[in-house]
């Protein structure tokens, strides 16, 4: 066989080289072509070397040593070993969407203004569905204490699973009384209908200072009630406000449905992420 003495061009100095296999290897050695050259390449024992087979050759000394057989690079990467570390994050996760916020307004009118007294609801003051609404007892009468009630139905709940940011309720004062300046009591009902006996009672708070209307002003507002309790109507835990008082005073009428279109309207003020 030929080997590199019997060529005139140098590989000396060239490193870790490439061959492409001229023969077959056959006791430990084949013909390898160099860059053009054939030269003589030992084989390290257990690598099996066919023709035109790509080689990884060293150079130790004179002589040359074909240590891998080259193969063409896989389609697909492998699959790493089971139990390996996955490779490195190559930046920072995409940040969550950021959620989606609705905001709003519901306006309900009440579906029943009515006031108890004696036991029933009263009907000499009109319809007992869009009646006035009446606190206390007028001095000097032989009827009972009056409570008066509005009832919303089922509206507030269409709002369920929203979050009410603020609530509030119109009141008009009317000529019954005093002329001065009162204040109702108020408080949150269960019921959110009529019913046939006298609603249950909840949280309370007093109410907007007003005069009688053409007489002492302002006769009219639009009060604000705590964010709680719109969210209460909203949850279907509450359905609908009163005026009412442990005592006879102070006496007040308060305008229902039937003598003011606004009466007892309540707002609902809402925000909803999504």
């Amino acid at each position: 066989m030929p080997d590199f003495a019997d060529t005139r061009v140098s590989l000396a100095g060239q490193g870790t080289l490439i061959g492409i296999a001229a023969t077959a290897s056959a006791s430990g050695a084949c013909l390898a072509d160099i860059s053009g050259i054939r030269v003589t390449v030992r084989v390290v024992p257990g690598l099996t070397v066919a023709a035109k087979q790509n080689l990884l050759i060293v150079r130790k000394g004179s002589t040359y040593w074909a240590i891998a057989i080259l193969t063409a690079a896989p389609a697909v990467p492998p699959t790493p070993p089971s139990g390996e570390d996955p490779p490195p994050s190559s930046g920072d996760p995409a940040p969550a969407p950021k959620p989606v916020v609705t905001t709003g307004k519901l306006v309900c009118s009440p579906i029943a203004t009515s006031t108890w007294r004696d036991g029933k609801w009263r009907t000499d003051i009109g319809s007992s569905t869009s009646a006035d609404t009446y606190q206390g007892r007028y001095g000097g009468s032989g009827f009972g204490r009056n409570s008066g009630f509005a009832f919303y139905g089922s509206k507030p709940r269409s709002l369920s699973g929203a979050t009410i940011t603020k609530a509030t309720v119109r009141l008009r004062r009317l000529t019954s009384g005093d002329y001065g300046r009162r204040s109702p009591t108020m408080r949150l009902v269960s019921q959110s209908t009529r019913p046939s006996s006298f609603p249950t009672l909840n949280e309370s708070l007093t109410g907007p200072s007003l005069g009688v209307a053409g007489q002492v002003s302002p006769s009219e507002a639009t009060f604000t009630l705590p964010d709680s309790w719109g969210q209460a109507m909203v949850d279907g835990t509450r359905g609908g406000l009163a005026i009412t008082v442990a005592s006879d005073s102070p006496y007040i009428r308060l305008a229902g449905r039937g003598s003011w279109s606004a009466a007892w309207t309540l707002t609902l003020y809402w925000r909803r992420s999504s």
